[in-house]
C-alpha cells in the first residue's frame, strides 16, 4: 500500500509542477523530448531500412552464391585493382561445365543486365532494366508470374523473341489492356509478351522486379555482345550443403575450367549475400552510435532541466517535507517520493518525444511510400532511457530532501 501511496503522491506533485509552472516545465522538458525524439527517430528509420534490406537479401536466398569477375568486398589482401580488371567475365562454357561437374549445386544459371527503352505503339518507358537469363534461373531465383507464363525450354534454348514484363512496366505500356500476347519493341526488334510478374513494390535501393523485363539469354546473344557485359553465374546449393562447402567445390571446378596453376591466384570471385549483410551491419552500428551521440547532448540538457525542476520543487516544499518527517516519515520515504516525481516528469518529456516519432513515422510512410515502423522495442528503449535520465537527474535533489532536518525544514518559508 505504501508503494501505491508514494506513486499517487509523486504523480500528483509532478502534475502540480506542470500545472503551476507550465512554461518553465515545458521549456525544461524540451531538451529531453528532443533527445528521445532524435535517438528513437534514428533507430526507427534505420531499423526500417535494415528490415527492408534483409527482406531483399533473403529473397535471394541464403544458400545462393554468385560467380563474377569482381568481388563485392575488395581490399585487405593487397590484391591490386588492375588484376581484378584483367579477369575474364564468366562465360556460357563456365556455366555448362559447372552444371556438369558440380555435385553440391542444386542448379546454376547465368544472367546479365542492360538498360534499354521499351516501346508499345506510342507508349515508351526509358532506361528499363533488361535482364537476360538462362532457363534454370527461374528455379534458382523463383519469380511469381501474375499473368501468362515462364519461358519454355525450347524458347530459352532457341533464343526465341519472347519477353516477361515487370508489373510497373506493363502498367506504363498497356494501361488497362491485357499485355500477354501483344508485342513490344526492344533492341529495335519486336518481342512477344508471354508473362507479367507479380507486383512486389520497390526494394531498399528503389528498384525491384516491377521495373524490369526478362528475356532469354540465347536471344540476348543475337542482339548483344555479352562477352564483356558483366555476366554473373548464380548457383544454389543442394539442401544440407553449406555455402562454404559449395564455394570450396566451385572454386576447384572454376580453377580447373580456367586451367589455373596451383600457385596462381583465382581469376574470379565467388560472392555471397552474407558480404552485403555484414557491410550493412557495420554501417547501421555506426549510424546508431552517431544517433546516440547527437541525441545524448539533448538528453544531458534535459537531465539538467529535470534536476533544476527538482531542486526548485524541494525548496518550495521544504515545509511539507518537515511536516512529513515530524509525523514519522523516514528518509527513504522522502527520497523515493522525489525520485518518483523526477521519473514521472522525465517520462512525460520522453513520452512526447515518442509521440512525435510515431507521428513522423506515419507521415514518412505516407509521403515516401516506404514503411517506417516504430516497434515496441524502440518504445521500450525510449521509456527506459527517460526513466534512467529522470532517476539520475532526480537523485541529488531527492537525497538533499531526504536529509533535511524536520525542525529546520518547518521553520523555513516555502
Amino acid at each position: 500500500m505504501i508503494f501505491f501511496k508514494l506513486l499517487r503522491e509523486s504523480y500528483v506533485f509532478a502534475i502540480h509542477e506542470l500545472m503551476v509552472n507550465k512554461t518553465r516545465t515545458i521549456l525544461t522538458l524540451l531538451g529531453l523530448t528532443i533527445g528521445i525524439f532524435t535517438i528513437i527517430s534514428v533507430l526507427t528509420v534505420f531499423d526500417s531500412l535494415e528490415r527492408s534490406m534483409r527482406k531483399g537479401i533473403e529473397s535471394l536466398g541464403s544458400n545462393v552464391v554468385f560467380i563474377q569477375k569482381w568481388p563485392w568486398a575488395m581490399g585487405g589482401n593487397n590484391y591490386p585493382w588492375w588484376k581484378y580488371y584483367q579477369r575474364p567475365e564468366p562465360t556460357m562454357k563456365d556455366l555448362r561445365e559447372i552444371q556438369k561437374r558440380s555435385t553440391a549445386a542444386e542448379g546454376a544459371a547465368m544472367f546479365i543486365d542492360v538498360s534499354r527503352t521499351v516501346h508499345y505503339l506510342s507508349n515508351r518507358v526509358e532506361d528499363v532494366n533488361v535482364m537476360a537469363i538462362t532457363h534454370d534461373f527461374g528455379k534458382i531465383m523463383p519469380m511469381e508470374i501474375a499473368g501468362g507464363r515462364y519461358f519454355t525450354p525450347i524458347e530459352s534454348n532457341s533464343g526465341k523473341s519472347v519477353i516477361i514484363l515487370g508489373a510497373t512496366i506493363a502498367e506504363n505500356l498497356f494501361n488497362t489492356l491485357e499485355p500477354v500476347g501483344r508485342k513490344v519493341k526492344v533492341f529495335n526488334q519486336k518481342l512477344e509478351v508471354i508473362g507479367v510478374l507479380k507486383k512486389e513494390g520497390e526494394d531498399l535501393f528503389g528498384g525491384g522486379s516491377d521495373e524490369q523485363v526478362i528475356i532469354p539469354m540465347n536471344y540476348a546473344r543475337t542482339v548483344l555482345d555479352i562477352k564483356n557485359m558483366g555476366t554473373t553465374i548464380v548457383v544454389r546449393a543442394k539442401p544440407y550443403i553449406t555455402n562454404q562447402e559449395l564455394i570450396d567445390e566451385l572454386t576447384g571446378v572454376v580453377r580447373s575450367i580456367h586451367k589455373l596453376k596451383p600457385s596462381a591466384d583465382n581469376d574470379f570471385a565467388i560472392n555471397e549475400t552474407d558480404i552485403i549483410t555484414q557491410s550493412f551491419d557495420q554501417l547501421f552500428k555506426i549510424i546508431a552510435i552517431v544517433g546516440w551521440i547527437i541525441g545524448g547532448f539533448s538528453l544531458i540538457v534535459g537531465g539538467f532541466g529535470i534536476a533544476n525542476i527538482m531542486f526548485v520543487s524541494v525548496r518550495e516544499r521544504t515545509n511539507i517535507i518537515g511536516i512529513q518527517k515530524s509525523l514519522g516519515a523516514k528518509n527513504f520515504f522522502i527520497l523515493i517520493q522525489f525520485l518518483f516525481e523526477a521519473i514521472f516528469l522525465s517520462l512525460i518529456g520522453g513520452g512526447v518525444g515518442l509521440l512525435l516519432v510515431l507521428a513522423g513515422s506515419y507521415a514518412g510512410t505516407q509521403i515516401l511510400g516506404f514503411e517506417i515502423l516504430l516497434t515496441w522495442n524502440k518504445i521500450i528503449i525510449g521509456i527506459a532511457t527517460s526513466s534512467v535520465i529522470g532517476l539520475i537527474a532526480g537523485y541529488v535533489p531527492a537525497l538533499m530532501a531526504s536529509r533535511l532536518d524536520p525542525v529546520e525544514a518547518m521553520r523555513m518559508n516555502a
